[in-house]
């Protein structure tokens, strides 16, 4: 039976955990502002139309600042989780010293030596400044009107990424930022020459040069575009951008960058990083239907995602590591957006869009609980927890119910975009008609998969010898949060129905 890892007190925690809260909160504000700007003036531009911000952009801040409030809010708990196990050492990027005040060993250091106190101090800086570093290239990839810049901004997302992927310098974390890097860099190679294609097109079109790579624009004049090239590019960075939005063939970085970063950045990655790669497609996919009709993308976005699926669903019912299912279930979510986007209609992009901010509130909440769990029992095996709603209630109820939103189940949002997804499906046709009873065929193996596996770490005594855990009200109360959010989001958008209307019909077909 594992050793329990002692209960974290929450006096260690650090008060510069507490800023990066700001962030968050300005982008939230920043969102809200947008949304009731282009709600009732449409699209709004500054810089020479290099920002520009619509119903989607605003749609997206808003689920970006949700995101992260989550996960920032979870941090504090979890940085002091880590000192008091004594996983930060002064070579990580939360290296600070431990909590029984003596100095942390390096995690590739000789034995006996100490890291100098300056290093640590650095260390521990520099996860909040990636932190940050991070949010600020999501959100430049979604307000950016030109596809230059977005392609810039999601090739700093892989940079600033890695470190935190790598952040504990072991010898998996740093295999998973390494492969981490390669597989997306080649991705974002993919997605350089699409947008390079692209550029082609547009200057054989008679676009001039200082518009050519600009949305707007692309997509009224896509009737110009060479259809041979256009397809191509499209290709290309729809290949491109999934691999970030962890769609096939480019997906294997995924379960290990997930399982191995810090919790609050594997919910910072899974809950929107992946969906602003995928918003990059959604845009993408405008200028293509303009361009070929609809039958193209329709093809090559139904074929990607059934194929995620698949696999997602095979490798969860092989699943042993409890972080590493979260992530094989992204790429479920994420295959599902896919097939909304495939589809096209007005419901389908609608419930596309619902289904990510309903996926980026329920994924941020597992994975910061996981991070809990990771700390509580010392072990990511599903095998080797049980019992954790006998030893604590408060973090398996938590878990239990991030889970079960992620299942589909009323109230949360995603059985409400779920179901509109499938509506959607069954009712463009035969050939996605057909595509959607595979999809859901799929999505059953993965439900059985997960609820078979999270109902073994949930249930059950509580492992011999451990003492009942109570969590501090800091851990628990964004976790919370994030799940009030999901079910609010389906029983009623509110406010937000206006904007989600506005969003789906930005990236309705011309």
């Amino acid at each position: 039976m594992p050793a329990v890892a002692p209960t974290i007190s929450p006096a260690r925690r650090h008060p510069r955990d507490w800023a990066g809260l700001a962030s968050p909160l300005v982008i939230l504000a920043c969102g809200a502002l947008l949304a009731a700007d282009v709600i009732d003036d449409g699209p709004v531009s500054a810089y020479s139309g290099l920002l520009r911000a619509d119903a989607l952009t605003a749609w997206m801040l808003l689920v970006v600042g949700a995101v992260a409030f989550i996960a920032c809010a979870s941090a504090p708990a979890y940085l002091a989780g880590e000192r008091a196990t004594d996983r930060a050492t002064g070579r990580t990027v939360m290296g600070v010293p431990p909590a029984h005040g003596g100095p942390p060993a390096r995690a590739n250091s000789r034995v006996g030596e100490k890291p100098r106190v300056g290093e640590q101090s650095r260390a521990w800086g520099n996860y909040h400044v990636l932190v940050q570093a991070f949010l600020g290239a999501m959100c430049l990839a979604v307000v950016t009107a030109n596809l230059g810049v977005l392609w810039v901004a999601i090739e700093a997302t892989t940079i600033v990424t890695a470190f935190l992927v790598g952040h504990r310098r072991t010898r998996t974390s740093v295999e998973a930022a390494w492969k981490y890097v390669v597989i997306c860099s080649a991705g974002i190679a993919l997605a350089f020459l699409g947008t390079v294609l692209l550029y082609y097109a547009a200057r054989q079109a008679g676009i001039a040069e200082a518009w050519a790579l600009d949305w707007p624009t692309l997509v009224a004049r896509a009737d110009r575009l060479d259809p041979a090239v256009t397809r191509l590019g499209i290709t290309l960075v729809v290949l491109g951008y999934g691999a970030k939005a962890g769609l096939v063939p480019l997906h294997a970085w995924l379960p290990d960058a997930h399982s191995q970063a810090p919790a609050p950045v594997s919910a910072l990655m899974s809950g929107v990083l992946l969906s602003v790669a995928f918003a990059a497609i959604l845009r993408y996919r405008v200028i293509a239907d303009a361009a070929l009709g609809p039958d193209f993308t329709r093809v090559l976005l139904a074929g990607i995602a059934l194929l995620t699926l698949a696999l997602a669903a095979a490798l969860l019912l092989a699943q042993r590591d409890y972080k590493r299912m979260l992530a094989y279930s992204s790429m479920e979510h994420m295959s599902l957006i896919a097939l909304a986007a495939a589809v096209g209609s007005p419901l389908a992009l609608a419930a596309g869009l619902l289904h990510i901010a309903g996926h980026g509130l329920a994924k941020a909440t597992a994975f910061c609980a996981s991070g809990r769990i990771l700390q509580l029992r010392g072990t990511s095996e599903i095998g080797r927890v049980s019992g954790l709603l006998a030893q604590s209630p408060w973090l398996g109820a938590v878990f239990g119910l991030a889970v079960v939103a992620l299942l589909g189940f009323p109230p949360f949002s995603l059985f409400a975009s779920e179901l509109g997804i499938a509506r959607a499906g069954f009712a463009a046709g035969a050939g996605l008609g057909w595509a959607m009873a595979a999809a859901l065929l799929l999505v059953l193996i993965a439900f059985a998969a997960l609820a078979t596996r999270t109902a073994r770490m949930l249930l059950g005594p509580a492992p011999t010898g451990a003492t009942a855990v109570q969590d501090s009200p800091s851990a628990l109360w964004p976790l919370t949060v994030g799940l009030a959010a999901c079910a609010a989001l389906g029983i009623a958008t509110g406010p937000l129905g206006d904007l989600l209307s506005q969003a789906a019909a930005v990236l309705e077909r011309p």
